[in-house]
């Protein structure tokens, strides 16, 4: 299926690694031109190479900053005044008990996970509304509708972007703009592992802690296992294609399942 996305120009947030690299990777397979975004040229560098290796005709930009500040933004704003394509990412995570999560801790979870993408569409959506193109992708988690009770503030965090992805989406009205979200559950990467390692009582990591901590904290999993993140890559892909004009202000899942709600 031809995606209708090539010569098209996308800003993944945080691609320099984890699930944002392989969006780029399948972005990237696709012909899209994809803005390669990282805190270090170092990172970027080596992110690209990587999706070169998998990609060899890849079309890769850079974009060197911290787009969790206003600064970073302004700076990635600047050097990209418009793109076809806003995939907001950038996230961090960490486990903590409730009652002993500082505020500052809410502050910075919030300011890097939800204001990193309250930014960036802020200055985009208008501009794609105005030519009656783009698409805008958050993404969010599972955990934004299943809070997770070992990191209530980072569920916190992705519940926030799940609704401010459906109100952006109600100014796209009769355009041809979407916004959506994609929830994904837990997904293989190192980022992952080593929150696993962390949780796991014996600190390990392997394919064995992988499933002692889906049966022990994700046991609703149908799919039994991480995902992998060109799954999420690849639903993000379509999401961005002319076949996804009539899904609009939608909650995409692909969290294997581990949600048992209808809606």
């Amino acid at each position: 299926m031809d995606l209708g996305l090539k010569g098209k120009l996308a800003l993944v947030t945080a691609s320099s690694g984890g699930i944002g690299e392989a969006i780029a990777r399948v972005l990237a397979g696709e012909g899209v031109r994809v803005i390669v975004s990282g805190r270090s040229q170092e990172s970027v560098e080596k992110a690209q190479t990587r999706i070169r290796n998998a990609v060899s005709n890849a079309d890769l930009l850079s974009l060197v900053g911290d787009l969790g500040t206003a600064a970073g933004a302004e700076v990635a704003i600047a050097a990209f005044p418009d793109v076809d394509i806003l995939v907001n990412n950038l996230g961090i995570y960490e486990a903590k008990p409730f009652a002993e999560i500082p505020d500052e801790d809410w502050q910075r979870l919030f300011d890097i996970n939800v204001m990193s993408g309250v930014r960036l569409s802020r200055h985009y959506l208008p501009r794609m509304i105005e030519r009656n193109s783009g698409r805008i992708i958050f993404i969010s988690s599972e955990s934004g509708v299943q809070i997770p009770p070992e990191m209530v503030h980072y569920g916190m965090t992705k519940s926030c972007q799940l609704a401010i992805a459906r109100g952006m989406s109600e100014w796209t009205k009769g355009t041809k703009v979407t916004v959506n979200t994609v929830m994904p559950g837990p997904t293989l990467t190192e980022g992952v592992e080593a929150f696993i390692a962390g949780m796991d009582e014996a600190g390990a990591a392997d394919e064995a802690a992988q499933r002692r901590f889906i049966q022990t904290h994700r046991n609703t999993s149908l799919t039994q296992r991480l995902g992998d993140p060109v799954e999420i890559g690849a639903t993000v892909a379509f999401l961005a294609s002319q076949w996804a004009g009539s899904t609009n202000g939608a909650a995409v899942r692909a969290e294997g399942g581990l949600l048992r709600s209808l809606v």
